[in-house]
């Protein structure tokens, strides 16, 4: 998402207010060492020894604790919740105490993104009054008084967080009356596993115990993001689910029509669809999904501010809207438009009106982390609608704010850059269970970024103060360079920065970075060092055989036709002017300020047809209201730069990767 006047109310609020905890942990963590240390086994014994002292099995123990955190420290910053450590420990009270932090946004996007149509303005949100923080998001103070322990050591020390998870899982355990030790069946153990969410709901607190459950079946072991070799074997358990019961949380409506998978907790949150004068009307448009349009798209945002002010933000008929939006806590999940009809939310009317958007709680930029809880329900239902909906499952379809290109030229430069560099888009499509082709090698011209997401660390800037350097952590992305040399400057992106000069490390300046699963073709190979054809330019990345950060597959790519020098690119894949009806306004086809030159080539994503969905009305009384133009020309989607764009198919060649292609 990445509106700017939802940063109005943070201090406010927990969600906003996690952002500056960050400051400190910016200053306090030492850039990652040159070498990766070998991993070591010391966590693991902290969790059997803390699963002893507590009387928590230790597998409920590592389950929970993966759940909320893969077992990643996170470099000592707080989650969108407010969570700490391992064991997401949360701490609503210190974090919003905490100064408040900057933001550094590139631009006021219209998110309908439809420039036929007077653009989107909505009034600035008051600040609002500061509320007690709910019992699921101040659990430190409990594991304090529990373990002794200070509120700081819980959120600091690794290890000390750990005894504070078991802890309170052995305290939810006792209230629950049921039997406490280490020796217990941890299939009793599943009410206090499904408080220890945070859940305000029975759905939620049970998806989130069954996903902890289904992960001690199928077993877990990974090397966390501070080097340590952390196993959980695989042991079949039959969980007691009428513990949940005695938890007396609220049971929710699943009313017929809502779009989400049976495993996952869901409800309805419906947006407005409402007239509010002036001829105007909002927050989204009727359509026919997939029965008028085809879905091409699944486009993943962050809110950029807190659980309870997005879900306000969609209710307003003034607002913009989009069509699910997701809980950092717990994973919970409120559907507010259905996919049948379009959303406002990506800044690009011919993405909108071909995609479904998801709102993740969470800031793109400011060192906070998205938990495990929200990538796996965000998978599952991403999953879901891509099977229903016929959306591939690769990065040419699911895709972020990001990735969204601007419509015509000057709308490029203010396009939001959401979820940003810290969302785990490999983990993510292991968890959709996405295919991977990897049955290329150099000699077949198409290059997959594909970095190693914990120990790829690039030194970004301004996550909560502009040029102050962000904490050290796991990022997606790759930075590329003018030549294929540490110091050599980034490429330039000529519609952020016109002059040429070279874009930056602020972590809001996407102008020079590739993103895991994006596929981009090969321009050339030197030492350690790789080139891809970006934005009309040779950008290399640090791709050493001993470490690769990138993998090889097989595809089209596209190429100007023969005799071409240049062909225009677009941010939207529109009809020529003849295929409008009488009474319907020709939408311009406008490229944008980026040329594609002979002898370059781009990964296609698809090939799509010219459409226009017209909607201007709130009942579709005007000429054309609520039907698609198409015409005769047709489009190929490219991996251009950082965003996807069109080319149209009359102006290139489609060839198989292989041809051609530089060793």
């Amino acid at each position: 998402m990445h509106h700017p006047t939802l940063f109005l109310g943070r201090r406010a609020l927990l969600a906003a207010a996690v952002v500056a905890a960050v400051v400190a942990a910016a200053t306090a963590v030492p850039p990652p060492a040159t070498a990766v240390a070998a991993p070591t086994t010391d966590r693991q014994q902290r969790y059997a020894a803390a699963a002893a002292e507590y009387g928590v099995p230790t597998d409920v123990l590592l389950g929970v604790s993966y759940l909320e955190s893969r077992w990643d420290s996170n470099a000592g910053t707080p989650s969108t919740s407010g969570g700490y450590g391992p064991m997401h420990l949360t701490d609503a009270r210190h974090v919003a105490a905490l100064p408040v932090g900057g933001h550094h946004d590139t631009g006021a996007e219209d998110p309908r993104g439809d420039d036929s149509r007077t653009a989107l303005a909505p009034a600035p949100r008051p600040a609002e009054d500061p509320a007690p923080p709910a019992a699921a998001l101040q659990t430190v103070d409990a594991a304090a008084g529990l373990t002794g322990a200070t509120p700081d050591a819980l959120r600091t020390d690794a290890d000390v967080n750990i005894r504070g998870g078991a802890a309170l899982l052995a305290s939810y355990q006792r209230e629950l009356g049921a039997p406490v030790g280490a020796g217990t069946d941890p299939a009793s153990w599943y009410g206090a596993v499904a408080r220890y969410a945070g859940a305000d709901s029975a759905d939620a607190a049970a998806a989130f115990a069954d996903e902890v459950f289904t992960t001690i079946g199928s077993g877990e072991s990974r090397v966390t993001d501070d080097g340590q070799r952390i196993t959980l074997p695989a042991r079949a358990i039959r969980p007691q689910r009428s513990w949940l019961d005695r938890l007396g949380l609220r049971r929710l409506a699943r009313p017929d029509g809502l779009e989400c998978p049976r495993t996952i907790s869901c409800e309805w949150i419906p947006a407005p669809y409402a007239a509010f004068g002036d001829g105007d009307y909002g927050n989204h448009d009727l359509s026919d999904r997939p029965a008028r349009q085809k879905i091409e798209y699944i486009v993943i945002h962050d809110t950029e501010g807190s659980w309870a002010t997005t879900l306000r933000l969609v209710q307003d008929p003034t607002y913009v809207s989009w069509h699910y939006t997701l809980r950092s806590v717990d994973g919970h999940i409120a559907q507010h438009v259905k996919t049948k009809d379009v959303a406002w939310h990506a800044g690009n009317w011919y993405v909108n009106a071909k995609a479904v958007g998801l709102e993740h709680e969470g800031f793109a930029a400011q060192g906070t982390w998205y938990t495990e809880a929200m990538y796996r329900t965000s998978a599952k239902l991403v999953r879901h609608l891509a099977l229903r909906l016929g959306v591939p499952l690769d990065r040419q379809h699911i895709i972020g704010h990001d990735n969204v290109p601007g419509t015509i030229a000057a709308n490029v430069r203010g396009m939001h850059w959401d979820t940003g560099p810290y969302w785990d888009w490999n983990h993510y499509f292991e968890l959709l269970h996405a295919p991977r082709l990897d049955t290329g090698t150099p000699a077949t011209g198409l290059v997959r970024i594909d970095p190693d997401f914990a120990t790829n660390q690039p030194a970004f800037v301004g996550c909560v103060t502009a040029s102050v350097p962000c904490a050290p952590r796991g990022s997606s992305a790759v930075v590329l360079r003018s030549a294929p040399a540490a110091e050599a400057p980034l490429v330039n992106d000529i519609a952020l920065r016109p002059d040429g000069t070279p874009n930056s490390m602020e972590v809001s300046d996407h102008g020079a970075r590739a993103s895991a699963g994006q596929t981009y073709a090969l321009a050339g190979r030197q030492g350690d060092w790789t080139a891809i054809w970006y934005l009309g330019q040779r950008a290399w990345f640090h791709n050493p055989a001993s470490a690769p950060t990138a993998s090889w597959t097989v595809g089209l790519v596209a190429t100007p036709k023969p005799g071409r020098t240049t062909i225009p690119v677009y941010g939207r894949a529109y009809p020529e002017q003849a295929a409008y009806p009488a009474g319907v306004p020709y939408q311009t086809i406008s490229p944008l300020q980026y040329t594609l030159a002979a002898g370059q080539r781009y990964a296609v994503g698809a090939v799509l047809p010219g459409e226009y969905y017209r909607a201007s009305t709130v009942d579709g009384s005007s000429p054309g209201d609520w039907t698609v133009i198409r015409g005769k020309n047709r489009y190929a989607q490219i991996q251009f730069g950082h965003r996807i764009m069109y080319v149209d198919l009359a102006d290139v060649q489609l060839l198989p990767s292989p041809v051609g292609a530089p060793r």
